[in-house]
């Protein structure tokens, strides 16, 4: 027997028409390209989401046309969010990192019909758009733009925004049409696009704004850091609007400066990136001596955070930080960091180690740890193994693949190596790609990365298995210093001996100036690895 309910569909256009209902003078606010700040609402994004959905349906896009866009966290891109999967289209966000190579293959392998594009990226897009198969149009978000004609193959975003809205209303379709598309560099091999539906991008928005995930408030004021080209941005732009905050977007100024004046400025209460971003915050927070006035909240994914920087956001500004993880595959938040009442009586000092880890599974994920048989592990803390996912936003195929990405018994296998304990907190060892194998033995590349940068000399660590004669493999561990001393490897061991296992200690110790990035912020092990290929023991 059925229940006897309204069968409404959950669509993305439901988000943007609810804030603007009851959100609707609540600010959005841009650092723009140029530098000005320039104020909105979620009533004027929604009437312009609607102008731009108008005029994509004049253009003749149909519902499944994939829409590729190529820009940075602005009030722009947050009206293509919601004007082109609004009406059944595809917003597929384009890593501005990758490099012409890789973006000329998935704008190919999407088949993307038209390219938004911010201005400051036009002779980026004049170079690969030869190459492009299937794009008829580049469309310009910035209105410094000449306001070229639409019958030319380069054009302004205004030009295309219709008037014609005085009787359009958002259309109602089935909610598992596709919504948007991220490609994952994470894989091996090329690129493999993630395709979200408008049902699981919905559940995801509402599972975020629960008390024990990211908590939003209506008095908050949120900074995504983290690009809306890096899986949608953790799905702040859809989690925002229904919770009613303050939504804040810096635009492509993402140094310590930029970030801590627009914070200061705005009232930012909560803000969200990866690891490498929040050094070059702490520095100049150093400088000023000071937090921005209203930051209460940090949101660290992406990477493993380290104790050291949890210390200074905590202890020297009182800024609390919260774990997370995620991946593309997984819309993107499963994990999420927030202490049990019962932790609150125990010292800080025996908190940390579960404050370190990923955190316990929001509603709607399921984690399995197993062996390499596939038989589940038990949650100790200590048995580690394959870690497994599944629930009602992860991937069941990536795009234009007919076989399943899933285990015979319906699992998502991350690629990562993990323990669960019986809090259900999740702590991440290492990629399974990543992990050294030691006499018989796994070390924890992320775990010794995590002591290294404690140490007053480091400012980034990697460590990356190199092969051994007896052992077969033994950690390498690659720092950049903070300042002009360099610590010898006796120095850095005495310094490990008493926070790491005997066995961690790396055999050798390469000063660098720098280690390489990839597009998602994360450290690039895969050319490390390359680079010290030969490296002799």
């Amino acid at each position: 027997m059925h229940g006897l309910m309204m069968n409404t569909p959950l669509l993305i256009s439901s988000l943007i028409k609810y804030a603007a209902q009851y959100h609707r003078d609540t600010q959005v606010v841009t650092r723009t390209l140029e530098g000005p700040i320039r104020f909105t609402d979620f009533e004027k994004i929604n009437e312009r989401a609607k102008k731009l959905a108008c005029g994509l349906l004049e253009f003749g896009i149909k519902s499944g046309d994939r829409i590729a866009t190529l820009a940075w966290n602005t009030d722009r891109h947050l009206e293509l969010y919601y004007g082109i999967s609004g009406i059944g289209a595809i917003c597929h966000t384009l890593n501005l990192r990758l490099s012409d190579e890789e973006l000329i293959y998935i704008i190919n392998h999407a088949e993307d019909k038209l390219l938004f594009y911010d201005h400051t990226l036009k002779i980026r897009v004049e170079k690969i758009s030869p190459h492009l198969k299937s794009v008829q149009k580049f469309v310009s978000i910035s209105k410094t733009d000449q306001l070229e004609n639409k019958d030319s193959d380069f054009f302004n975003y205004e030009n295309l925004l219709s008037e014609k809205i005085t009787k359009f209303d958002w259309p109602i379709f089935n909610e598992n049409q596709a919504a948007s598309l991220c490609y994952t560099s994470g894989t091996t091999g090329s690129p493999k696009g993630v395709l979200y539906s408008h049902r699981t991008t919905v559940i995801h928005a509402l599972a975020s704004c629960l008390n024990n995930v990211l908590a939003l408030r209506v008095d908050d004021v949120v900074l995504p850091v983290v690009p809306m080209f890096h899986v949608n941005a953790w799905g702040i732009p859809y989690s925002v609007p229904i919770s009613g905050a303050k939504l804040v977007m810096p635009g492509d100024k993402l140094d310590g400066e930029n970030l801590f004046e627009l914070m200061d400025i705005e009232g930012v209460t909560i803000a969200l990136g990866v690891p490498t971003v929040w050094l070059s915050l702490l520095d100049y927070m150093d400088k000023k001596g000071r937090k921005p006035k209203a930051l209460e909240r940090v949101i660290i994914g992406g990477a493993a955070v380290s104790e050291s920087m949890i210390d200074r956001f905590e202890i020297e500004y009182g800024v609390n930080v919260h774990h997370a993880w995620g991946m593309t595959e997984m819309s993107p938040i499963g994990v999420l960091n927030s202490l049990k009442p019962k932790f609150s009586k125990l010292s800080r000092a025996n908190k940390m180690p579960t404050k370190l880890k990923q955190g316990r599974g929001i509603y709607g994920v399921e984690l399995l740890v197993v062996d390499d048989d596939g038989k589940e592990l038990p949650r100790d803390g200590v048995s580690s193994g394959h870690l497994l996912v599944r629930g009602p936003w992860i991937i069941d195929k990536y795009y234009k693949e007919k076989k399943s990405a899933l285990t015979k018994d319906g699992w998502f296998d991350t690629g990562d190596i993990a323990t669960i304990d019986h809090d259900g907190y999740m702590n991440i060892t290492d990629r399974s790609k990543d992990i050294i194998k030691s006499g018989g033995e796994w070390i924890s590349s992320v775990g010794l990365e995590n002591v290294v940068v404690g140490h007053d000399a480091v400012l980034q660590a990697a460590v990356i298995g190199v092969s051994h004669p007896k052992w077969q493999e033994r950690p390498l561990l690659i720092c950049v210093p903070k300042g002009s001393f360099r610590p010898s490897l006796e120095e850095m061991n005495n310094y490990l001996s008493d926070k790491v296992p005997k066995m961690w200690l790396p055999d050798a110790i390469e000063w660098v100036e720098k280690l390489p990035i990839g597009a998602t912020g994360k450290i690039v092990k895969a050319e490390l690895r390359k680079i010290y290929k030969n490296y002799k023991l």
